[in-house]
């Protein structure tokens, strides 16, 4: 990307058919932003779990998400995956059901992870989110909101309610690419007033 080589928008860098990324979402990393998926962490076929990244979110370098084949079986008296050493300690393999399974971690549209934040299994991060920097995301981040700390908890909600349901509804990062490069000032500012005047035009272009 010109101006900011250590920038990479990952939607054709990635490879794997698990990780599905939207349009103009990158990842900010000098030392090979091109592979993100080094960040996705525990990630194994076999579990089927999805990483779900929306459009234009920044991921900012060292973000990490962690995948349900980071769990281990907590029923029984010890947590220690034997069964992965083979030489008869493959009978200890768990059965279905028996490891812990979140589903699903699905980052919403125009989200901003600040660095070195961490994203554990099945969290569901809302449109126009905030995750602040070295925040441990253990639950669900509401739409429009700034959440930081470990466990990351929520710090301010970045608009009234009646105003998110409105972005919501807007979801700007659907438009055509036109639209948005036409109304990329109201977009960027805070004049909801003006992005409700011009919403249903820019919606038909």
């Amino acid at each position: 990307m010109d101006g900011f080589p250590q920038v990479c928008f990952i939607k054709n860098t990635v490879t794997n058919p698990n990780i599905i990324v939207g349009d103009y979402t990158y990842y900010d990393d000098p030392e090979n932003a091109e592979d993100f998926e080094r960040n996705v962490l525990y990630h194994f076929p076999f579990i089927g779990d999805k990483l779900i990244i929306g459009k234009f979110c920044a991921i900012a370098r060292g973000a990490k998400f962690i995948m349900n084949g980071a769990n281990h079986k907590m029923s029984g008296v010890s947590t220690y995956p034997f069964f992965i050493f083979g030489n008869g300690w493959e009978k200890a393999m768990p059965k279905p059901g028996d490891l812990p399974y979140k589903g699903d971690t699905v980052v919403g549209h125009d989200v901003w992870i600040g660095y070195d934040a961490l994203i554990m299994p099945g969290v569901q991060i809302g449109n126009g989110a905030v995750v602040a920097a070295r925040s441990v995301v253990t639950a669900d981040v509401a739409p429009y909101t700034l959440v930081g700390g470990n466990p990351a908890q929520p710090i301010k909600q970045r608009f009234d309610p009646d105003v998110v349901a409105f972005l919501n509804d807007l979801a700007w990062w659907d438009w055509p690419i036109e639209a948005i490069t036409q109304h990329l000032e109201l977009i960027v500012s805070g004049d909801i007033p003006a992005l409700r005047a011009i919403s249903a035009s820019a919606q038909r272009q």
